[in-house]
């Protein structure tokens, strides 16, 4: 676990939060269980990993639950599971045009992927965890959307239709659930990390115009100005923020971590 995922995993830690992190990739156990160990021990809180791939979204919700039980029954000292919070972070994305000169068309394989990973494993678990919300209406429900779902942005047909049912979903679920827990969907717009610095100049220029408009983001201040966040990035990435994206920086995980909850 990494980026906002790992950032609302601190967040809700340091408020108390009791944990069931999940995490994808068997390449990311190391990393995951290292993070919990570490919450445990600044945060005093419970924390526990669980590998679900939400590419098997059936599956995953199985495993997911069957966790939660395990964990959290006993912890809470009743023979009744609660789960205060769901956040439905988890989510792919493949860049790709109609008929798409270097991809190729956008097959089934590539919708059926992110639509399992991005719609179908958050309705399946929303659901699975519905009967174990608070019966007092203090459950949280934050489902991680995109501005994709409202730019345009080219390349992004499957993408930003994933998110889109997403926030759809959202709005119903509000109702459904309504006696039993808040739920929304979070649109954090650009977020330094792995999958920001790895998508490139070109799409960093696609971003220049809302990066723009971000207040806070400017790295390019007045001598004895702090608060940038510019002591939190290697020199390189500096670099790459002042001369590749007009002097403005992406949001930092830690600061979008808490929005909804």
């Amino acid at each position: 676990m990494q980026g906002i995922g790992a950032a609302i995993a601190e967040n809700l830690a340091s408020k108390g939060c009791h944990l069931l992190l999940v995490y994808t990739s068997p390449s990311s156990t190391a990393r995951t269980h290292d993070l919990c160990e570490g919450l445990k021990a600044t945060c005093g809180i419970q924390c526990f990993a669980q590998q679900a791939d939400l590419g098997n979204p059936v599956e995953a919700v199985e495993k997911i639950l069957f966790a939660a039980r395990q964990h959290f029954v006993a912890l809470q000292g009743s023979s009744h599971l609660q789960i205060d919070i769901l956040i439905n972070n988890a989510g792919i994305s493949e860049n790709r045009f109609l008929n798409d000169p270097e991809r190729g068309p956008i097959d089934v394989d590539t919708f059926n992927k992110q639509y399992n990973v991005n719609v179908l494993a958050p309705l399946l678990l929303t659901q699975a965890i519905a009967p174990y919300l608070p019966r007092n209406r203090s459950g949280r429900i934050v489902n991680l959307s995109s501005i994709s779902t409202s730019l345009g942005l080219a390349g992004q047909s499957v993408y930003a239709g994933t998110k889109g049912a997403l926030e759809a979903m959202t709005r119903t679920w509000a109702r459904e659930l309504g006696d039993r827990a808040t739920v929304n969907a979070v649109n954090p717009g650009p977020v330094l990390g792995d999958m920001y610095w790895g998508a490139g100049e070109g799409f960093w220029k696609r971003m220049q115009g809302w990066q723009d408009n971000t207040p806070g983001s400017n790295m390019i201040v007045e001598p004895g100005f702090t608060g940038t966040g510019e002591e939190r990035l290697s020199e390189e990435d500096l670099r790459k923020v002042k001369e590749k994206m007009g002097g403005r920086r992406p949001a930092f995980t830690d600061e979008i971590a808490g929005v909804g909850v």
